[in-house]
């Protein structure tokens, strides 16, 4: 087994989401999958197995096992291209199959993902309300040109778009509230995003679903938020960025475009460095 330690989202070799990437003949049983995630104490670990044609791919937090994750994805393709060359390669995730391409440029690995389908739905005015008690927002802080909303790309997440970029600067929450309020519902991350232009979000998610308080560079909430406004909102850009980090010292740049086709997959991309 090859074990990595790599950078989903980096720009130019520094920042970005750290992820374990193991390459695995045979996974290990789940509780050692789950027992290594522990102990890395990265917000994912991948592990990935050779299958017929594809790579059997799963993710596990430093607390559970996730259906898919953006980042760890693009650390897998970096991964695959260090170790196999510039290519495309097909994963079989535990509910969908989806293809990570790779290559290297200019001595630097460079990954993208095309995800899983996208869907959403309003978010209710219980849950609203219960997002604005943890992080101690007003209901007048919310931008409802942009409503709140559960959104999928793989995963669940539900996403609130904040007036002042200062209220997501500012994000604190207490954590085994948050972990509760997660687990209530199903999300993987709460994120919070500033819209700074029509290409360009200014964003933070917290994961304490995932054992961490916050998750540098989401790329499967990414997706799932560019589905989201494309298939409500008929977003006039296909080509966004997504800046995420920053508060947490490991700035990231992620990268999406998408067709106008509604709840079809979302490319998302960036840069791949080893983990500094």
């Amino acid at each position: 087994m090859d074990f990595l330690k790599l950078s989903a989202f980096s720009k130019n070799g520094q920042g970005g989401n750290p992820a374990g990437v193991m390459l695995c003949d045979q996974f290990p049983t789940d509780e050692k999958m789950q027992s290594i995630a522990y102990e890395v104490d990265f917000s994912e670990t991948v592990f990935a197995m050779k299958q017929d044609q594809a790579w059997r791919v799963r993710y596990f937090s430093p607390k559970m096992e996730v259906d898919f994750c953006g980042h760890a994805t693009i650390a897998l393709g970096g991964a695959l291209a260090m170790e196999f060359g510039d290519g495309d390669f097909d994963l079989a995730l535990n509910k969908n199959n989806i293809q990570v391409q790779a290559f290297k440029q200019g001595g630097q690995y460079f990954a993208s993902l095309t995800s899983p389908a996208t869907k959403s739905q309003p978010a209710s005015e219980t849950q609203i309300a219960e997002i604005c008690a943890l992080f101690d927002f007003k209901k007048q802080d919310i931008n409802f040109d942009i409503a709140p909303a559960n959104i999928h790309g793989g995963a669940d997440h539900i996403v609130l778009v904040l007036n002042e970029k200062s209220n997501v600067e500012n994000m604190r929450y207490d954590f085994e509230q948050g972990l509760a309020l997660m687990q209530k519902y199903g999300w993987v991350t709460i994120m919070l995003v500033h819209k700074q232009s029509d290409s360009s979000f200014y964003v933070r998610n917290a994961f304490a679903a995932g054992g961490v308080v916050e998750d540098p560079a989401t790329g499967a909430a990414a997706a799932a938020f560019c589905g989201y406004l494309r298939d409500e909102y008929d977003w006039p850009i296909h080509d966004v960025k997504l800046i995420q980090g920053v508060d947490v010292g490991r700035p990231s740049e992620i990268k999406a475009q998408f067709s106008k086709e509604k709840t079809t997959a979302i490319t998302i991309s960036g840069e791949v460095s080893l983990y500094s």
